[in-house]
């Protein structure tokens, strides 16, 4: 499972780097529209599986490059614009991936509390 999901890591990476770096938008013209929502979503999945891995340092690359993306993006892909709102998207992508990892290990946390006071019976 744990190989998985550094493979899923290493898709995901490979997505945001060619969506942050192609001089196109790749994918369907709607897509285009949703770009500050691609920008979070290209973020927080990979950190996401970094902190569930446990490879947070993963996740400090990944605010460097969410601060250097933008005008990297200027000079790589001339059809690309630096916009500082994506650097926004970006980190809060990145906090929004490790707070669900987060909130479901606090979870899973409890829930197991939670069967070990009673014997596993869970009370209906």
């Amino acid at each position: 499972m744990r190989l998985l999901v550094w493979c899923a890591l290493l898709v995901s990476l490979v997505v945001q780097v060619v969506g942050l770096y192609s001089g196109t938008v790749p994918g369907p013209e709607s897509l285009t529209r949703l770009d500050k929502i691609n920008h979070l979503v290209g973020f927080a999945v990979p950190a996401a599986l970094s902190w569930w891995l446990g490879a947070r340092w993963i996740v400090g690359v990944l605010v460097l490059h969410a601060l250097v993306s933008e005008p990297l993006q200027g000079w790589l892909a001339s059809l690309r614009h630096p916009d500082v709102l994506d650097t926004v998207a970006d980190l809060l992508g990145l906090a929004v991936g490790v707070g669900v990892v987060e909130w479901l290990r606090r979870a899973r946390t409890r829930r197991s509390a939670m069967m070990g006071e009673d014997g596993g019976h869970g009370r209906g």
